[in-house]
């Protein structure tokens, strides 16, 4: 009797089961393993997919300030060409001059601004052929046995830098030659 009165004193959720055997407590241990491993594993995932979004981010930030500093190289550069261009002028007119220290000078001045062009990037526009939209700009049109657009002449050179135009080369090309009319 003492038997049967510690058990309802227990309840029913302390007692052994119908047939004496315990409560199925691995298989709940399980369950909670697998809920874990899966957290575990999305949580993982989580992590992955933002460190790889994060890796783009760096990316595409260095690109971007790649790009700022090209144009804003391009922008100083650009800067310079009139200078390069009144040097090209002094050399020819100090070429007809009988000063020859002041042409050596020039010169060198000149040949050291064309070489630290070069060192930078930029690059002259072709101007041999035809005339091209993007790269030259059309100052006169003269009348030539040549083919209709074909480049005669340079007026003003053109230059790029990292396949940015800076200045597009001026240049006179040719055009319709008249026909005469028979009377």
């Amino acid at each position: 009797m003492a038997a049967e009165s510690r058990e309802e004193k227990e309840g029913p959720e302390k007692r052994d089961g119908a047939d004496g055997a315990k409560p199925d407590t691995d298989s709940e241990a399980k369950q909670d393993q697998v809920k874990s491993a899966e957290k575990e594993r999305e949580e993982k995932e989580k992590f992955l997919r933002l460190a790889a979004e994060f890796d783009n981010y760096k990316k595409r930030v260095a690109g971007e300030i790649s790009g700022a500093k090209n144009l804003g190289k391009a922008e100083t550069l650009k800067n310079l060409l009139p200078i390069l261009d009144e040097f090209e002028l002094a050399m020819i007119a100090v070429n007809k001059s009988d000063n020859n220290e002041l042409a050596k000078g020039i010169e060198l001045v000149y040949s050291n601004m064309i070489e630290f062009m070069k060192n930078e990037g930029i690059k002259e526009v072709r101007c041999d052929g035809v005339y091209d939209p993007y790269l030259h700009e059309i100052a006169l049109t003269r009348e030539s046995e040549k083919k209709q657009g074909t480049i005669l002449e340079v007026i003003k050179k053109g230059y790029t830098i990292n396949g940015i135009l800076l200045r597009p080369a001026m240049v006179i090309v040719s055009g319709e030659a008249k026909k005469q009319d028979d009377k």
